[in-house]
């Protein structure tokens, strides 16, 4: 029982940390990435898809993204996406393929973007809390319930703890990396 519980919220964890990583990935820094256009959906024979189910997505340089798309006529959609989205790219049709290159950030928008990112990784840190607080709750539920000894439950909260601090640090570690990118100019 306690292996299982300590597996789970390791689990829950990670899956918090692969979370805060996506969220970090959204949001552009001065370089292009094909990634960055992953959240924009185009609407395609009535329904909305993923820009990336109907276009290759490539870099053509540092601060340039090309997107070409697999049907001639889903170029103007594809374009009006990508200009809707909230990213607030401007991209150019050259007619097989669409440019779209990264306006350089601002120093005011860099520390606006810095703010985001410290905000999203304070949400991950809580939910890697929560998580830690959910287990220690259920070894207190467990001990009451005579399953486990309260030795068990000490060792076992002191083992959630030290995973709660592997993954905060390392929340700390993206955030610091992810800042760094937004600060180089």
């Amino acid at each position: 029982m306690i292996s299982e519980l300590k597996k789970a919220t390791e689990q829950k964890m990670q899956k918090s940390l692969e979370a805060l990583k996506t969220d970090l990935a959204k949001i552009r820094t001065g370089r292009a990435h094909t990634g960055l256009l992953d959240h924009v959906q185009v609407e395609y024979y009535g329904s909305m898809v993923p820009i990336n189910q109907v276009a290759n997505i490539t870099l053509i340089d540092a601060r340039t993204i090309g997107v070409q798309t697999w049907e001639k006529p889903m170029l103007g959609k594809v374009e009006r996406a990508i200009r809707d989205s909230d990213l607030g790219l401007n991209p150019a049709n050259m007619g097989e393929i669409i440019r779209v290159p990264m306006p350089p950030l601002t120093e005011e928008r860099r520390r606006d973007l810095t703010k985001v990112v410290r905000q999203e990784g304070e949400t991950a840190k809580v939910a890697v809390r929560n998580l830690r607080r959910d287990a220690n709750q259920h070894l207190k539920d467990a001990v009451k319930d005579k399953t486990i000894s309260e030795d068990d439950e000490r060792r076992t909260q002191e083992d959630i703890q030290k995973l709660t601090d592997k993954y905060v640090a390392e929340i700390d570690k993206q955030l610091a990396q992810k800042e760094q990118e937004l600060m180089q100019i």
